[in-house]
């Protein structure tokens, strides 16, 4: 395996590899990495592993359980990290328009069987894509265009991240009662995830979580550093000081969000 990947990686993978060529004798054709990992980002204990697996046949509704049964017996081995990804054929890489086909994703513990249209994943994984089994990402054929990447970006600001926000503002008054835990992951998520998204509006290019945040600290107003920080400080695992109140934390991060959707809106 690549040097690039952290040693918990690749024992996972190596496992998950096993278990795919026992359960799934003489299909396994492809695993790639993309994601954090590709971007020489990761950070053990939040990063997932971003995977695209191709097999040489596809594999359907029949194919889930035993799908299932692989990905759960990963996560009782490897409670510490997750898997994110979705299992192709060769003619399924770059595509971006809906047909007939199916795949099955696997996401937040679950396998399901849906639409896979993803220009982010595309562009990773050709840029900057590892193989762990198959041929160089390089090698790919498919296209990708800064136009389909960023109408991407754009369309999925204004549907997920804005319902995101407005969820967020909505629940605001029953802050209390949600977690440390779960405060800090929604002010990850979203201020990071925001600026990753404006990175790409601006750069025509993808970046890390980490990367997209020190981005952002130099070039967003200065009001909006101390919550940049602060997710930037989350993601690592770094204690700081630059809030003394959940209330305010997750003010600053609705106020955050809004301004880079309008900002984004108006600008770019």
């Amino acid at each position: 395996m690549k040097q690039q990947i952290p040693q918990l990686v690749t024992e996972v993978l190596n496992d998950y590899i096993s278990l795919v060529n026992e359960r799934f004798p003489n299909l396994l054709e492809g695993v790639y990495i993309q994601g954090s990992i590709a971007l020489d980002a990761y950070v053990e204990g939040s990063s997932d592993i971003d995977f695209v697996t191709v097999m040489s046949r596809r594999l359907l509704e029949v194919d889930i359980d035993v799908l299932s049964e692989i990905h759960r017996e990963i996560a009782n081995t490897y409670n510490s990290i997750e898997m994110d990804g979705v299992y192709l054929v060769w003619d399924d890489l770059g595509k971006l328009t809906f047909h007939e086909n199916r795949f099955p994703v696997y996401n937040s513990g679950e396998i399901r069987i849906e639409s896979y249209i993803n220009p982010i994943t595309w562009w990773l994984l050709k840029t900057k894509g590892i193989s762990i089994i198959g041929p160089e990402c390089t090698s790919f054929t498919y296209e990708t265009s800064p136009h389909d990447l960023i109408a991407y970006v754009n369309s999925n600001m204004n549907s997920y991240w804005a319902n995101r926000t407005t969820s967020l503002e909505s629940a605001f008054n029953e802050i209390s009662r949600y977690s440390n835990e779960e405060i800090n992951t929604t002010i990850e998520w979203s201020v990071l995830g925001l600026l990753r998204q404006y990175y790409t509006l601006m750069e025509q290019d993808i970046i890390s979580k980490v990367d997209a945040g020190e981005y952002g600290l130099k070039q967003v107003p200065t009001e909006w550093h101390p919550i940049v920080k602060e997710a930037i400080s989350i993601l690592k695992g770094v204690k700081n000081n630059y809030y003394t109140s959940d209330q305010q934390r997750v003010k600053d991060t609705i106020g955050f969000s809004k301004y880079i959707i309008s900002y984004c809106n108006t600008h770019l």
